[in-house]
This record gives C-alpha cells, structure tokens and sequence, in this order.
C-alpha cells in the first residue's frame, strides 16, 4: 500500500505501525496538531484539479509520484515548482510528418504496467476514422512518464472546460481519463456461429468492447457496441445448446437488436467477472451522444 512507498522514502516520512509501535508524547503532539485534514490544505492547496489524486487500487508509479510531488516536490505549495501541463493542449507526435494527431475529445491515457511489461508502460487510446487506435509508451524515467499522463489530464480539462461551459470542476474530472472496465482472455466466435472459437484479448472501455489477436496490437480486429436492456441488449450465461467447437466450457452470450455474440471463458470466476462488467453497462440508460455511436456501429461496413 501507500505506507509501503512512504516507508521506502526515509528522507520524507516516518511510518510506525498505531498497534506494534510506540510513539514519543512529541510525536503524538505533532499528529495531534497536523491531522490529516490539516495536512491536506497544507500540501495540497495549489493541486490542480486535473492532476490525478490516486487511491490505493491505482498502480504503484501513480501513488508515488503523487507522494513525491505533495511532499518531496511540494508543487502544490509552490506553483512555481508544477510543470506547465497546459501550456500547449495540441498533442502531435511528430518525426519528420506528424505521424498521429490526436482529438482532445476521444484521448484517453492510463497506465498498464503488466500488459506493456513495464513498471511505468502507459497506454494511449483514441479515436481514428471512429475505431480505436492503441499506443503503448514507456520511459525510465517515472515521473516523465505521469507528467505525460497529467499533461493529457490538462489538455482534456481545458477542452471540457470550453465544451461544457457550466459544469462543475467536479464534474468534469472523472471524465479526464478512465481505466478500462475490464481487460483478458476469451474465446469467440463469428457471426454465423459455425466457425470455430479463437482465442482473442478483449478490452471493455465503456460502451466498446474489443478484441484483439495480441494485447499490444495497435488495432482492434473487432468492436462491439453494448447499449442498455432498455434497447434490447442482454447479457446471460451459457451458450445456445447447438453451437460446437469452443475449447473452455464457461460461455456468455450477449443479444443486441441486431446478433447474438458467444464468447468463452477459460474458468467460471472469469465468467462471472466479465458477466458483471457487461451488466453494469447494460443496466445503465444510453445517454443522447450514445445514439449516435450505437448508429455507427449498426452501419459499420
């Protein structure tokens, strides 16, 4: 946990344990004075509201930089001392050409360390011609790495800023950037449901559920839109009792207006996990900007 990463910090903290450890009438003085939430408006009242305040699900790269720019750093006591995140809230990769240029509207950053095999692996996603389009980036340095992530916070703060004139700060930050819903090995099979089931990587990002050959592909070789019961979408166990050739035995079938989709998981936790993340999005409402999306997808070639 946090504790971990302030311990191995000696310069910066003090960690005891409140049950095995003693504490000096000084150190209790101090706690009794400080207090978390004195602590708080101290470190963090110049943080910025785009600058990911991670708990303890986030991956290790996230909490401690966030611990070193709160108290090594101290950026939020000295503004000085921040990056200028949104100095500039065009992203281009460039070489000679811009070889991406990508949408504010539909970037989206989050850190995978195991998928990318690096302890500070970033993956970037956006949209190119409305399919998805991965890139999967790593640098030794960590805090290069979450300055990148919190430039991309930035940038898509300010353009929710201008696309939404009267929405709350609070509102706005939870849609900065997301963690995938979920993310692993399942077998499908096509639309007929007479082809063989493959082994393929799926990654459910919201309403978007893709697979892929490998999980660092660039491209998705498919996408499926999921919408909400109310528009006839559904999510059970099993698979219809004809279909043949899947290789692990713990089936899912999705029905949208359109097709059924079958899919196979290797063990039953698996199932049940991914039967809950599609759940979830089915028993949420579209919202009016989802229509649109959902249309796509009927039309798709």
């Amino acid at each position: 946990g946090c504790s971990l990463i302030h311990r191995s910090i000696e310069s910066l903290s003090q960690v005891k344990s409140v049950l095995q450890d003693t504490f000096e009438d000084k150190e209790i003085e101090f706690i009794t004075s400080m207090g978390n939430e004195a602590a708080k408006a101290k470190y963090e009242q110049q943080a910025p509201p785009f600058y990911h305040r991670p708990s303890h699900t986030d991956c290790r790269i996230l909490r401690e930089q966030w611990i070193r720019a709160k108290y090594e750093r101290q950026e939020f006591i000295h503004i000085e001392k921040q990056e200028p995140y949104s100095a500039d809230i065009s992203l281009i990769f460039q070489a000679r050409e811009p070889k991406a240029i990508m949408r504010i509207e539909t970037l989206n950053a989050t850190f995978q360390p195991a998928k990318i095999g690096n302890p500070y692996g970033l993956q970037i996603t956006y949209l190119r011609d409305n399919s998805t389009r991965n890139i999967f980036v790593y640098h030794e340095d960590s805090k290069e790495m979450v300055d990148w992530f919190t430039a991309i916070r930035a940038a898509r703060f300010h353009y929710q800023k201008v696309a939404f004139p009267g929405a709350n700060d609070e509102d706005l930050v939870p849609r900065l950037t997301r963690n995938f819903m979920k993310e692993g090995f399942m077998e499908k099979t096509g639309p007929r449901h007479t082809e063989g089931f493959k082994k393929r990587w799926f990654t459910m990002d919201d309403r978007r559920l893709m697979y892929f050959k490998d999980p660092l592909d660039a491209y998705a070789r498919g996408e499926v839109f999921i919408g909400s019961k109310e528009n006839r979408y559904t999510v059970v166990s099993g698979l219809p009792p004809s279909i043949q050739g899947y290789h692990w035995k713990y089936g899912i079938t999705i029905e949208t207006p359109d097709r059924k989709f079958l899919f196979a998981c290797e063990t039953e936790a698996e199932q049940k996990d991914w039967i809950a993340a599609f759940q979830r999005v089915v028993n949420r409402p579209m919202m009016p900007q989802e229509y649109a999306v959902e249309a796509h997808f009927k039309h798709k070639p």
